[in-house]
């Protein structure tokens, strides 16, 4: 039998403090109990008062095994605040989307919403440090839908994804409300080259309320802000500021910036 000690010191070596990730296959079945309980009116029409109850309890119980007491409150708490934020981008995508039907089509079936809805419970955990729980959640969510958003990133109400196949959105993005993305969307970092010695660094744009941005648009960098009610067109490249009230597109003669016309 070959000799073991040389692969244990590297285990050892590798991972001294032995960071626990065996919680790892716990927590995608958590956040869909989460999700279940969080729209349990779409997801299950049939539900009543008691199974509702049920539910509630069973997450905190759950919940209870993987955070600190104190954190098993704040995440219950915060539960009717994540509701309101999902039916607020469930709405938008209805009212803004003429190929939906209702808001339960979304709730049920658009992968956007999906997304969104992983992106909630991942960033409520994060805020609370668990940052390997969170990013498990965004990580799956990533791999189901094509859509990447980090759970450190700060997102408004009334968020809407269309399509989203492609989009990536980095850890210290911030958007405001009324935000709407196309497919292939990224909203990264410039140059990395310091790696490590960037976190906590702002390195993702800002964008602020009523942006429309659409499909395959790259925005870059942490000074880079997006005014409010601007719209980017598809395919452009961007990392310096755009004012507020701004179009920004591709034409012949390449990228093009002017300001809206609210007379027409």
């Amino acid at each position: 039998m070959s000799d073991i000690k040389e692969f244990l010191s590297a285990l050892q070596k590798t991972n001294p403090e032995r960071t626990n990730v065996i919680h790892s296959e716990e927590i995608i079945p958590f956040a869909k109990e989460v999700k279940e309980l969080l729209l349990i009116d779409f997801l299950h029409p049939e539900f009543d008062e008691e199974e509702v109850k049920k539910r509630y309890l069973k997450v905190e119980k759950d919940l209870s095994s993987l955070l600190a007491k104190e954190d098993v409150e704040k995440f219950m708490n915060s539960l009717p605040e994540i509701r309101e934020l999902l039916i607020g981008s469930a709405q938008a995508i209805y009212d803004g989307d003429p190929a939906s039907t209702s808001i339960a089509e979304i709730v049920i079936t658009y992968p956007g919403f999906q997304a969104i809805s992983a992106y909630r419970i991942a960033h409520l955990l994060y805020q609370m440090k668990y940052y390997l729980f969170s990013r498990i959640i965004s990580e799956y969510a990533h791999h189901l839908y094509g859509i990447d958003i980090n759970p450190g990133a700060t997102i408004g109400k009334r968020f809407f994804i269309d399509h989203g196949t492609g989009i990536v959105i980095g850890e210290t993005a911030v958007i405001g409300d009324n935000v709407k993305l196309y497919q292939g969307v990224t909203l990264g970092a410039l140059s990395l080259k310091k790696g490590h010695d960037l976190q906590g660094v702002k390195r993702h744009p800002t964008v602020l309320d009523d942006v429309t941005i659409y499909s395959n648009a790259s925005i870059f960098g942490g000074d880079t802000i997006i005014g409010s009610q601007t719209t980017i067109g598809a395919n452009t490249y961007i990392t310096k500021s755009v004012p507020n009230n701004t179009i920004v597109y591709l034409n012949e003669q390449g990228m093009t910036t002017q300001k809206k016309d609210y007379t027409k």
